[in-house]
């Protein structure tokens, strides 16, 4: 559509609204030289990646290029900035042929259809809103059904700049499901108090309408104002609906807003949904094999817990899958931390520095940076923050992580020091750990490292790295080294959302077949005495839920063999006479009408996991790998050299 004005002529220039985004056309004219101001714009860097030969040729017209194939932006501003070569406001600078500027095209629907479509997904547990528009009538409009589990007041909220939903004032419509009400509010944020107020004559509260219709008490939003409410199984027709809205919007724009936003938030980039798909996309482009089932499973992890351990074979991949995770996810270097551990880390000193005793005003940093991030993640809570241990049983685990163990389960703060006020360093007395930080830890299994005790293997989601006979040879057909420009900060407007599926409720819904499995497990683990508590049978239900959110393609048998595989073998270790009878009832398990010492343990050909009769294959081939070590070696663990 359309074309984008410059220098008052036209730059022949062609976009598409599209489902997923907005699509610049092939044949569109683009402006070569950047203009100086664009240099340093966030835009240019991702502009920059297009202005190669594969997107780009040279038109009859010196200072253009011509496109050679459709590119998707998320924003019309970003295809505005990507012909333009500098920053411009892509809704107003985009026109259709007659003149209409691409904000005012953008408006016009009728919004009935949006509510419609809201009620009727809120009955499902559908929680996606990436195909709800992104504006209207100069506003934008956040669409939620919660986070990681269905909201009991699904919302949809339109707001004018500065406000945020996490700290503001805007018409927002809450519905009630419990009692069949939408409501049209003066819309509070809860997470920030607003400094601005709606300023309407005998406002009356959510809360109050609640109490004087005997209706109890709402869940939330109760401090904000009623405007209409409306049952939803008699909705008015289009035309008030409407008619009401267009006449709070006129008087929410028309307002004095006197709103100061913490510039943390006034500054955070867009954001939209959590999408595995984007990361997996992201992640193959920059030349890394890593496997779809793969990153489910370590993305899956992190927001289960934020502890998570990567072990298997040096050199196979684990901390680039900790840095391709972060550097997609963040917006700047500042927001992960890589820290090699070393052999002499006796306490906790490396990590969470010390006060100097020669000196009680001062505290020293380690310099590795790890204090300091834990600091910004503290400060910074809207953006996710990751601590990367590199080699992390090269010393024992349980000495110089212990602070981190501990506070992991108890809540408590990290504690730095006993006086603050004297302290000249930014450190202070006492640490939390926030709920954007996330530790990586790489594990090698080798002669110079440590085991992990069951203290430590708990708290974490184990994943085990292996490569394949046919990775390592697609690899040698075309070795190269990995590519990280296609990937930096392509999550960022993603974070938030990441964030807030790490730290959602676990699901109250009870899955029959899971709790079967794991009492089976349970069973068996028993009699090595490596049986779990309910810390670990609570993070399984967690772990289970966690992977259908990130992944909704996976099966009820898939998410049960993850679980197996991460949270109850890692323990797993002794002698052949103590393991093996254990491990053959184990495999018996994981398939169905196979005999798995026959057919798996005992068999030296090369072994077919993807049986129809194989339940939980992951979990049968690390069985079958540490049956076959315990046979040879007289001994076998989950770690393997």
């Amino acid at each position: 559509m359309g074309a984008v004005h410059e220098n008052g002529g036209f730059l022949t220039a062609k976009l598409q609204i599209v489902e997923n985004g907005y699509l610049l056309i092939k044949g569109s004219y683009l402006y070569k030289e950047p203009k100086p101001s664009f240099l340093t714009h966030s835009y240019f860097e991702l502009i920059s990646t297009y202005s190669t030969s594969e997107y780009v040729n040279d038109s009859t017209f010196s200072e253009f290029y011509i496109l050679k194939k459709d590119i998707i932006f998320n924003s019309p501003s970003a295809a505005a900035s990507m012909v333009l070569n500098r920053a411009a406001n892509g809704p107003n600078e985009w026109k259709l042929a007659n003149g209409t500027r691409l904000v005012e095209f953008e408006k016009k629907f009728d919004f009935t259809e949006i509510i419609n479509k809201f009620l009727e997904q809120a009955k499902t547990t559908n929680l996606k809103t990436k195909n709800y528009p992104k504006s209207y009538d100069e506003l934008k409009i956040k669409v939620s059904f919660g986070a990681g589990n269905q909201a009991k007041i699904p919302w949809i909220a339109l707001l004018k700049e500065p406000n945020r939903v996490t700290e503001g004032i805007y018409p927002v419509y809450l519905y009630f499901k419990s009692i069949d009400k939408l409501i049209l509010a003066y819309g509070l944020s809860e997470t920030t108090n607003p400094t601005a107020e709606w300023k309407i004559d005998e406002p009356i509260t959510i809360t109050n309408y609640f109490y004087k219709n005997n209706l109890g008490k709402p869940d939330r939003y109760g401090s904000s104002y009623v405007y209409k409410v409306y049952d939803i199984n008699e909705l008015p027709d289009e035309t008030i609906l409407n008619d009401e809205l267009d006449m709070l919007l006129s008087f929410y724009k028309n307002q004095e807003n006197p709103i100061k936003i913490n510039p943390e938030i006034d500054n955070l980039i867009e954001q939209e949904d959590f999408e595995l798909s984007k990361f997996i996309e992201d992640t193959k482009a920059s030349g890394l094999l890593f496997t779809n089932t793969l990153l489910t499973r370590f993305v899956s992890s992190l927001i289960t817990k934020p502890f998570v351990l990567l072990s298997g074979l040096s050199g196979s991949g684990k901390t680039k899958l900790a840095q391709t995770f972060t550097k997609w996810v963040c917006e700047n270097d500042k927001q992960y931390c890589v820290v090699p551990v070393g052999a002499d880390w006796t306490n906790r000193e490396p990590l969470l520095g010390y006060e100097n005793a020669l000196n009680s005003a001062e505290y020293i940093l380690p310099e590795n940076g790890a204090l300091q991030l834990i600091i910004n993640a503290n400060n910074n809570i809207s953006k996710p923050h990751f601590l990367i241990l590199d080699e992390m049983n090269l010393s024992h685990v349980e000495r110089y992580f212990a602070d981190f163990l501990s506070v992991m389960e108890s809540k408590e703060n990290f504690k730095l020091h006993s006086e603050q006020g004297t302290i000249k360093s930014t450190v202070p007395a006492e640490l939390r750990w926030p709920k954007n930080l996330f530790v990586i830890g790489t594990v090698n299994i080798d002669e110079t490292t440590y085991m992990f005790s069951p203290k430590v293997l708990d708290r974490a989601n184990v994943i085990e790295f292996r490569v394949q006979e046919d990775e390592i040879e697609n690899f040698l057909s075309a070795p190269k080294d990995i590519d990280f420009k296609n990937l930096i900060g392509n999550g960022s407007s993603m974070a938030m959302d990441f964030i807030k599926m790490a730290n959602n409720e676990t699901n109250s819904t009870i899955s029959q077949e899971l709790n079967g499995t794991l009492v089976k497990f349970f069973t068996q683990l028993k009699k090595t005495g490596a049986e779990f508590g309910y810390r670990t049978a609570m993070e399984i239900h967690r772990l289970f839920h966690q992977l259908e959110l990130v992944n909704s393609e996976l099966t009820t048998n898939q998410r049960i063999d993850i679980a197996i595989m991460q949270k109850l073998l890692p323990k797993l270790h002794g002698s052949r006479r103590k393991l093996c009878p254990v491990l053959e009832n184990l495999g018996g398990l994981c398939v169905q009408e196979i005999d798995v010492k026959k057919e798996f343990f005992e068999n030296s050909a090369d072994l077919n996991f993807d049986n129809e009769n194989i339940v939980y294959p992951l979990s049968l081939e690390k069985i079958t790998r540490m049956y076959k070590g315990a046979i040879d070696n007289g001994f076998a663990s989950y770690a393997e050299a």
